[in-house]
């Protein structure tokens, strides 16, 4: 009966640290309206460019408009729901599918005052492959 626990209490920990998101840089932006951020994503030989902005905040909603790699996508993004944040996965999947290094772009808040929305910006790189290089619009 000991070993039962003890095997389970093991499987319920190491189930944890997999499904756990292990964040190795977080960033925080804010951006004014039609504002843009580009930042150049390394990896390997390769560079590609991310750019977002905004550019329309309405019933709660902020139009979010991103393009990476030159694929266009226009999100919609709600402090008060679901979806708060958008994943743009940064590598291909290949070898390593479970793995993809990912960015994750999180809506914060939104100042009326400043006519300004923030963001924080978290990267997901478990083999430690991307690394990203801010062009402009830096804050920390």
């Amino acid at each position: 009966m000991k070993k039962c626990l003890t095997i389970i209490v093991i499987l319920l920990l190491g189930c944890g640290s997999v499904f756990a998101n292990n964040f190795i840089d977080t960033k925080e932006v804010s951006l004014k309206k039609d504002e843009q951020i580009k930042i150049i994503v390394k990896y390997d030989s390769i560079e590609k460019l991310l750019k977002f902005r905004w550019t329309l905040y309405i019933n709660g909603g902020l139009v979010f408009l991103k393009s990476y790699d030159k694929i266009v996508s226009q999100n919609i993004l709600y402090l008060r729901h679901k979806n708060r944040s958008l994943r743009v996965e940064l590598k291909p999947r290949g070898a390593n599918y479970y793995n993809v290094p990912y960015l994750l772009i999180k809506f914060k808040k939104f100042d009326y005052e400043l006519n300004r929305a923030f963001f924080e910006l978290y990267l997901s790189d478990d083999n430690m492959q991307i690394q990203l290089k801010y062009l402009n619009n830096e804050e920390e």
